[in-house]
Parts: structure tokens; C-alpha cells; sequence
């Protein structure tokens, strides 16, 4: 993938709300459970959650053989996901975990196996609505970068500054790129420096990234940066902000990049149009971390392919998933985790899918967004018993 396709899919990121991205991050807060009620033929007699619960979903009893391509998927390549799920599992699934430990050298049938032995599968779908949804896609940004400003890397990123807590909201993306008490305030404070400004929003909106970062003495390694706070500013698209100007006609990447070129005095102005700003924390990169994303919402690190974002008024996190999406982008039919969520993934049966890192993820994420079934899978011993989430 060239460098184009790339930023043609950040640009689609960037132009629509806040996705899950800003996902890997913020929220460890116990999640509100949803309330289940089955109907019609399913194999299980009661809902696995109390029915008094804050809910946007009802869930459906169905057989497996429901599910779209269960005899097909990888479930090895899953299974790293599920053992990530056991670093801090839903109370609900606890009790699991040394079997899908001890199943990681197992081979896929007897994986499948277990998992239609323990699992009951429940359709997802939206209260007085239907089990069809929406799915779109993120990932994890890769930059170049330098420790310290200078050879045209000029745009820094930075940790939280001292005493964000006192002032609520903090200071909008423009007050801190232009009033000198914000920038004292942030002084001393910049992890790395990128050369772009428009990368450094894309990391804002992801919430989390690679950089390949160069130190003083030349070295060269990967670091992540991770999302640690916002100013507490509302998130703007600029995107709509060009369509509402009237500065562009539609806001795909072409055009946005053609008005960047022919208007240089307004990029600033454009990106102060979202007064939104992030604040990162540095996490070392190497082993075995490597092969993982960022952590999520549920406080584990994402597994590329295995891994989605959901509402957590209708998933609880933790929860593995069946995913069913025909395409056109990507056609999925596979097991997946629910570990992360975001502004943006509200809904029944709603899922950001969690690509991976680097350019061929980034222009792939960026053109996702499909047709979307879900099915949320409870254990068995568990059903008819409200879940108490950590």
C-alpha cells in the first residue's frame, strides 16, 4: 500500500466522528449490563443477564448452527485473543480460563468443540429492531518521530501536563498551540515530535500509536504512545468543518488534500476547528508486545483481527463474540472479543473492528463499513445469572 492509499484512509477517519479509537484508552469503569430476552426456538430456557438491567439490546437463544462459518474459522488464531481476555477477565468468564489456557495447544476441533460445549450463542438484536447492524474498522497509527524538535519534525506530542485536573475544560487545541501560559503549562512536557500536523491529529482521534523514534545518539526504535487524558474540549470533525465553510464539496482525502496545498495559511485554522486535545503516555515496545495493539477499554491489549470495540450498554466487555459481515471491503466470519469501545459505537449491533498497525491496516480500516450480525456467546453454567463487572 502506498503512502496515499493511507492517508486517503486516515482522511476518512478523520472526516467522520470519533471512532472507537479514541477508544484505547479512557474508560475502566464497570460497564452497565444489558437486559436479555429470548424468544422464540433457542436452546436456552432463561437469559444468561438479570432483566432489570440498563439494556440497548435484546438477546435471542439460538443454535450454533446459526452462526455463519463456525466450522471454518481459526479458532487458534483466537485463542491468543482469549488468553489476552484472561489477564482480566468479566467475572462471567473467570471460571473459564484455566481450560482456555490449557486449550492454546489444542488443535482447532477440539477448540471448536469446547466452545459449543460451554457457550450458548445469543443474537444480537436491537430492542423493537432487528439483528442487522453496522461495522467499521480502526487500527493503530505508525509514525516516524524524533525525541527532540528540530530537521523538520516541529509538532510535538505530549504526557499530561501538571495540574490538567484544576482547570476544566483545559485549554482548546488553538490556546495551546498559541497562549503562552498553555504552553508553560507543557513546557518540559513533549514525548517526541512529529513533521506533520495532520499526523498528530490522526493520532488525537486514534488515541493511540506507533513511532518509529529516533533518540539524540542516532538510535532508532518503536515506542507506543497511549492515550492519558484530553482537555475535556468536544470533539469537532474537521472534516465537516470544510464541508460547512463551503471550502470543499466533499470531504474525502483528494479534496482535502487539494485545499491543504492550495490553502498552507489555513491548515491551522482547520485543525483549530476541533478544539478536542489528547495527552499520551510513552509504553516501551518491544517482545512480545510487538504482536499486540494497544490496551483497550477493558484493560487488555488488542489482538489484530480478534479484537472489536462495542457499546458496552449492550456487550459487557470481556464477552467473546461471533462476527458475521459479507463485505465489500472485508468479508469476516469469525470469533471475536469485545475489549474496547468508543464515542462513536453506540448501538445493538455495533462493532469497530481492531485491524492492526501500519499502512495496509490504516487503508483497509479506513474503508470499512458494512452490514454487520452479531452474536454474543454466554457460558452455559452462567445462564440466568447477572454478571458483576470489574
Amino acid at each position: 500500500m502506498n503512502f496515499h492509499l493511507l492517508r486517503h484512509a486516515l482522511m476518512a477517519l478523520i472526516v467522520g466522528t470519533l471512532v472507537a479509537c479514541t477508544t484505547t484508552k479512557q474508560q475502566h469503569d464497570p460497564s452497565p449490563v444489558p437486559e436479555l430476552q429470548p424468544h422464540g426456538g433457542g436452546a436456552a430456557a432463561r437469559p444468561p443477564l438479570a432483566t432489570n438491567t440498563p439494556t440497548k439490546s435484546r438477546w435471542v437463544a439460538v443454535d450454533w448452527s446459526e452462526l455463519p462459518g463456525v466450522q471454518q474459522d481459526s479458532f487458534s488464531e483466537a485463542w491468543n485473543a482469549w488468553i489476552k481476555n484472561c489477564e482480566r477477565p468479566n467475572t462471567v468468564f473467570a471460571g473459564l480460563c484455566r481450560e482456555v489456557r490449557q486449550l492454546s495447544i489444542a488443535d482447532e476441533d477440539a477448540q471448536r468443540s469446547w466452545l459449543m460445549e460451554k457457550l450458548q450463542p445469543y443474537r444480537l438484536e436491537a430492542v423493537g429492531g432487528g439483528p442487522d447492524g453496522l461495522l467499521t474498522s480502526y487500527y493503530e497509527p505508525m509514525f516516524d518521530a524524533q525525541r527532540i524538535p528540530g530537521n523538520g519534525y516541529n509538532v510535538p506530542l505530549y504526557q499530561t501536563p501538571l495540574g490538567l485536573g484544576k482547570r476544566k475544560p483545559w485549554y482548546t487545541r488553538q490556546q495551546i498551540e498559541t497562549l503562552p501560559e498553555a504552553q508553560a503549562a507543557l513546557a518540559g512536557r513533549a514525548i517526541a515530535w512529529l513533521r506533520d500536523p495532520v499526523d498528530a491529529l490522526i493520532l488525537h482521534i486514534q488515541g493511540s500509536g506507533r513511532l518509529n523514534i529516533t533518540e539524540p545518539d542516532g538510535r532508532q526504535h518503536l515506542i507506543r504512545v497511549a492515550f492519558a487524558g484530553t482537555n475535556d474540549q468536544p470533539y469537532k470533525s474537521v472534516g465537516r468543518w470544510l464541508l460547512d465553510q463551503g471550502l470543499v464539496r466533499d470531504a474525502t482525502w483528494p479534496g482535502i488534500s487539494a485545499w491543504i496545498a492550495a490553502n498552507p495559511g489555513r491548515v491551522n485554522e482547520m485543525l483549530w476547528s476541533n478544539p478536542r486535545y489528547v495527552f499520551f503516555r510513552e509504553e516501551p515496545l518491544e517482545g512480545l508486545d510487538v504482536a499486540f495493539g494497544p490496551k483497550g477499554a477493558q484493560g487488555v491489549a488488542l489482538t489484530p483481527g480478534r479484537s472489536i470495540a462495542v457499546d458496552r450498554n449492550s456487550i459487557p466487555y470481556g464477552t467473546p463474540v461471533w462476527l458475521s459481515s459479507p463485505g465489500p471491503t472485508v468479508a469476516l466470519n469469525r470469533l471475536v472479543f469485545a475489549q474496547d469501545t468508543g464515542s462513536a459505537i453506540l448501538g445493538a449491533v455495533r462493532a469497530d473492528f481492531f485491524m492492526g498497525w501500519g499502512q495496509e491496516a490504516g487503508d483497509l480500516a479506513g474503508r470499512v463499513k458494512q452490514n454487520l450480525r452479531l452474536w454474543a456467546l454466554w457460558p452455559r453454567s452462567q445462564v440466568g445469572q447477572a454478571p458483576h463487572l470489574k
